[in-house]
């Protein structure tokens, strides 16, 4: 009687995890829909570049085919790949127009470096707001491979003094651990938002992963100076002011 239940739960719990599966990817493909739709209503060029994306490797492949004179085995195969590299190319090409046409929105808004280094993935441990001031600048700190970054967004006047402060304060703890600074802005000597996580990634490799935990739990111990910015950009239409005495007030 036990060996039965024990089937029947196991039965029941993989049913769950498959109901689960298939309604994640149900839930992934609408919400891409819907991106699309928004993005198509913001981006003219958007569908008649995805429609070329999606046809030019069925087109070569269907060159490929008459050159080659294949069997009608070979055909249907060349013919399912450029399909399949079609489709890949398509949804690569909305989803570079669709990153593009977000950092344009929020660029310069206050927190758009903090949403950006929240997308960073694999080891990175991104902590929001270590520094900063009333006026919403903030530096960030992400501790991965390479060391700790320093992430700055704001007026460059300010947040330079964030940064060697925050650098000071931090060089007590780390010892020798290498520790970068980044400015988020367009100017020359800054890194653009759109290029911020390649950037990051870019670094080179210092230290280990296990060397990664340890620093991390060392800089657990210093306390947050900075104000708690909104968590990714503001919002179009947000009135600075309100904002800033929401922060005053924490």
């Amino acid at each position: 009687m036990a060996g039965k239940q024990d089937k029947s739960a196991a039965k029941e719990a993989a049913a769950a995890r498959k109901a689960a599966r298939r309604g994640k990817f149900t839930a992934n493909i609408k919400n891409t829909y819907e991106a699309f739709k928004m993005q198509r209503r913001e981006d003219k060029l958007l569908l008649p570049l995805v429609i070329g994306a999606f046809l030019l490797p069925i087109v070569i492949a269907v060159a490929v085919c008459l050159v080659l004179d294949l069997t009608v085995v070979s055909l249907v195969s060349v013919l399912v790949l450029g399909v399949l590299v079609g489709v890949l190319l398509a949804f690569i090409l909305f989803v570079r127009r669709a990153q593009r046409s977000m950092f344009a929105r929020v660029d310069g808004q206050p927190g758009a470096a903090a949403w950006v280094l929240d997308q960073l993935r694999g080891t990175w441990r991104v902590s929001q707001s270590v520094a900063g001031t009333t006026q919403l600048d903030a530096v960030h700190r992400v501790i991965g491979k390479p060391g700790v970054i320093l992430v700055a967004e704001g007026a460059p006047h300010r947040v330079k003094g964030l940064l060697a402060q925050e650098k000071k304060r931090m060089a007590r703890v780390i010892g020798n651990t290498p520790i970068y600074d980044v400015i988020v802005g367009n100017e020359e000597g800054q890194v653009t938002l759109s290029t911020l996580q390649r950037h990051i990634m870019r670094l080179p490799t210092n230290i280990s992963a296990g060397q990664v935990d340890t620093l991390e739990a060392r800089l657990s111990a210093l306390a947050s100076r900075g104000a708690a910015l909104p968590k990714g950009p503001l919002p179009p239409g947000a009135k600075m002011r309100s904002v800033q005495r929401a922060i005053k007030r924490r």
